[in-house]
């Protein structure tokens, strides 16, 4: 049982939440985590494999009767967005998340706690060694680099899962499923330039922005919030044009 989260229900899946916190994990660096994934597969005599690009994948046979049952595949990723307090010495390459429980939430000791998507990768575990959950043919597939940009996801290779259905673990609410997906794209930008030193007499100025609600552009692209980097890229491409 955890020393943090040990005494928090249920019991398995914060178990192999704080196990998963004890294992640096950012994006291209998911290793450990893959590594404490395979050990429980092991644990549990449960068929594993890894692809070329280090996904997993473990298979659980279905319960004694459910055989015929459609196949379900649990999928959760292993990196985490790595953020800190500008003030907190913490190296994510080495260092392990420091967990704690504050009233109804969990909570990280100065940096981001990485329960995206960690305890849906916990909660994945948790079924694959439950013995009073009765299902058909089970397949949990973790993933790495979806903060990054959906690499794991993108290198997956026909039949590497066999499941029907796939539930994506990686939610906000418990009880509920969401139909759909926010998608995403991205935008690589090249352009050439002509450097050359600045004027004597020019005076650097550093702008900041600040203030801005955030949000999640899978959650709230729809709100209109302002992004930083936009408004940044307006201000820069206004004062070349207003000073040249």
């Amino acid at each position: 049982m955890g020393d943090k989260l040990g005494h928090l229900k249920p019991v398995s899946l914060w178990n192999h939440f704080e196990e998963i916190c004890k294992r640096p994990r950012p994006s291209r660096k998911e290793e450990l985590v893959a590594e404490y994934v395979v050990s429980v597969a092991k644990k549990n005599k449960l068929k594993y494999e890894r692809d070329s690009f280090g996904n997993v994948v473990i298979r659980k046979p279905a319960t004694p009767g459910k055989e015929n049952l459609k196949a379900v595949v649990l999928q959760g990723h292993l990196d985490m967005v790595a953020e800190k307090n500008s003030d907190v010495p913490h190296n994510f390459d080495k260092d392990p998340i420091q967990p704690y429980a504050e009233g109804d939430w969990v909570k990280a000791k100065g940096t981001t706690l990485g329960s995206d998507n960690g305890v849906g990768v916990a909660a994945a575990l948790a079924v694959l060694e439950a013995t009073d959950i009765e299902h058909g043919p089970l397949e949990a597939l973790f993933t790495l680099d979806e903060e990054t940009g959906l690499f794991g996801a993108q290198a997956l290779k026909p039949g590497f899962v066999n499941a029907d259905i796939l539930l994506n673990m990686d939610s906000e609410e418990d009880g509920a499923l969401y139909i759909g997906c926010a998608g995403g794209q991205s935008t690589i930008a090249k352009f050439t330039s002509n450097p050359s030193d600045a004027a004597a007499n020019t005076i650097a100025k550093e702008i900041k922005i600040t203030g801005l609600l955030g949000g999640h552009s899978g959650l709230n692209i729809q709100d209109g919030r302002g992004n930083a980097i936009k408004i940044m890229a307006r201000l820069l491409y206004k004062l070349s044009n207003d000073f040249g």
